[in-house]
């Protein structure tokens, strides 16, 4: 077998097992290979577990004006510098992990005026058709408001990569890590007390990984090759991720401060209900060490 014949029966198997180690990602093809069809987002870790929870004694209404950005972070170059690095639409996300738990009843607040408009319009028109004209129920208070936001984005946390070159093939590596952190916190309508507050931390991974050939192959053949792929975590997903444990966090710690109650109290030594409380309980003798010695 030649020189020539086996460089490209190498270059053959390690494109495919490149591209074959790519298959298992959730990535679109290529653009111009085929139209994708839209499909539902991809649920996260958070949400398999938010679904799971044991259900409520009740659900509690809830209301959420905004959970709005407050990084101040943009997209580095060489995108523009009007692009945030995270989404801004935080606060219909958090509605949807809120609804999706089972545990809340959240009522329209962000768009509170375009409610009240539509509710205008119909009063005006049930009149205009008769003076009896039945009346709109009322719009539903809310028991606790559900504040916080985006409080972190930091780029490049960790990075790193590897390398190899041999005869003029080559093979490397590089990843990188940015994080994203959430606060979420309950306020009791009638009172103002803050009930509880959270803060969860979800990291956002990158990576590369490519294949380059420069050899030649014969006198003045020259083999020039490259393959490669790159995968981009999706903030957003990230982000979604974070909201969602937050939410978790947030329902047990109020069972936990009986601020709401479980339909059957046995629920609680549950496999999804005890995961959580053992993180919780895994970061407290940490907090607890950290201001011991600030005291000291």
């Amino acid at each position: 077998m030649s020189l020539l014949t086996r460089l490209r029966l190498f270059l053959v198997l390690a494109a495919a097992a490149l591209l074959g180690g790519c298959a298992g990602y959730p990535v679109d093809a290529p653009a111009g290979i085929g139209p994708a069809k839209a499909k539902l987002s991809p649920a996260t870790e958070s949400r398999r577990d938010l679904i799971r929870l044991p259900p409520p004694k009740g659900r509690v209404i809830a209301a959420v004006y905004g959970f709005r950005d407050q990084t101040g972070q943009y997209k580095p170059s060489p995108d523009s510098s009007f692009s945030t690095a995270v989404t801004q639409g935080a606060g219909s996300i958090l509605v949807k992990a809120l609804k999706d738990s089972g545990w809340f009843m959240t009522v329209e607040r962000e768009n509170l005026q375009n409610l009240l408009t539509e509710r205008r319009i119909i009063r005006a028109a049930d009149t205009q058709q008769q003076e009896s004209a039945p009346q709109l129920a009322a719009l539903l208070p809310a028991s606790i408001l559900i504040e916080g936001g985006i409080v972190g984005y930091e780029s490049n946390v960790k990075t790193g990569g590897a390398g190899a070159r041999y005869l003029g093939i080559g093979l490397s590596g590089m990843y990188r890590t940015d994080q994203v952190t959430v606060v979420l916190r309950a306020v009791d309508i009638r009172s103002g007390r803050i009930l509880n507050s959270v803060s969860t931390t979800k990291a956002i991974y990158s990576y590369q990984m490519g294949l380059n050939v420069f050899k030649f192959v014969r006198y003045k053949e020259l083999l020039e090759m490259e393959v490669g792929y790159t995968r981009n975590e999706p903030a957003q997903l990230c982000v979604t991720d974070a909201i969602e444990a937050a939410v978790i966090h947030l329902i047990i710690q109020g069972v936990q401060d009986k601020s709401w109650s479980l339909r059957d109290p046995e629920e609680e030594n549950s496999e999804v209900f005890q995961a959580y409380v053992q993180e919780q309980k895994g970061l407290i003798p940490t907090q607890v060490q950290t201001d011991a010695k600030t005291a000291n």
